[in-house]
């Protein structure tokens, strides 16, 4: 049967940062989503989206979200991550808040996964005083929804990541926020020199996604820096749960100016990572490569798209 859909992109044509992809095996095909204004530092437009069959000719873009006049956020739109849950497709997505200047991860909703994706919560789910970011949703063995995020390194120094409930219909948080682990508990991080920081020791905490193994294995990706070098690391939890205790892999998964992973499944099953690399703006652009498990171990393997042309 011919495709429906007008290849006319390859990855390497996509400005991309923070890479989302969803797989719909009924339609046998991947969306795409991330962070894609031209300039995501500065006033925010939107999140648009792609569609391909086979991970390297994609159909796009789609405006899967505009923002409505009374927003509560004009800058930083940031990692809007899509998942099919309930009947429905929910966007974490992060946004600058224009009453107090703090990040903050919100939920989105629409009845397909192009959107038009409108805002589910009263503004952000993360705590009001709290810079935060990178929401990422997680179902625990329970089925009850968590969400992981992370709390900014600009804030606190070193980076955390964290993790709270949510309500059933993920519009708000249920409960106070835990704190999983700090950015600089894992071995393979260095302190993140900057400028706008030059007197304290800082510690970036970015992107966490988790992912079950072929086991039981529960692992979590999430970036920060080595030497000042944007790198990608994976835990596993020992507990199996979401609260851990989470051990680091001692090695970064990947160090070559990449990061802000997620994992999905091919529709033949194998396990695939999504970054974004290099990490400069406007040169992003989406990468797949091959995951494999081995004991436990998380190790990354060959690219899968066109993105090395």
């Amino acid at each position: 049967m011919k495709s429906e859909l007008k290849a006319a992109l390859k990855s390497k044509d996509i400005q991309i940062r923070d890479p989302f992809v969803l797989p719909l095996k009924e339609e046998g095909k991947y969306y795409l989503f991330g962070s894609t204004d031209k300039n995501i530092w500065g006033p925010g437009t939107g999140f648009d989206a792609y569609v391909s069959e086979d991970l390297e000719s994609w159909e796009g873009p789609h405006p899967v979200f505009r923002p409505p006049v009374d927003f509560f956020a004009n800058e930083n739109f940031w990692a809007p991550e899509v998942y099919a849950y309930g009947g429905r497709y929910y966007m974490f997505a992060t946004f600058r808040r224009n009453d107090n200047r703090r990040l903050g991860t919100s939920v989105l909703a629409a009845a397909c996964p192009l959107g038009p994706f409108a805002p589910l919560s009263a503004g952000p789910v993360t705590p009001e005083a709290w810079s935060s970011l990178d929401g990422s949703l997680f179902v625990d063995e329970a089925g009850d929804p968590w969400m992981v995020f992370c709390h900014e390194w600009q804030q606190i120094g070193d980076g955390e990541v964290c993790a709270v409930r949510l309500a059933p219909d993920l519009s708000r948080a249920a409960g106070e926020p835990v704190t999983l682990f700090r950015a600089s508990e894992a071995p393979w991080t260095t302190p993140f020199v900057s400028p706008r920081y030059p007197d304290t020791v800082n510690y970036v905490t970015d992107g966490p996604y988790l992912f079950r193994g072929e086991g039981d294995g529960l692992y979590m990706l999430w970036a920060s820096f080595i030497d000042n070098t944007y790198a990608l690391g994976v835990a596993r939890s020992e507990s199996g749960g979401i609260l851990g205790p989470w051990a680091h892999q001692p090695d970064a998964l990947y160090r070559d100016d990449g990061g802000h992973g997620m994992v999905f499944r091919l529709f033949d099953g194998r396990l695939t990572l999504a970054i974004h690399a290099p990490n400069r703006t406007p040169e992003e652009r989406p990468l797949f490569l091959a995951l494999a498990e081995n004991g436990g171990t998380i190790t990354v393997g060959e690219r899968l798209d066109d993105s090395a042309e």
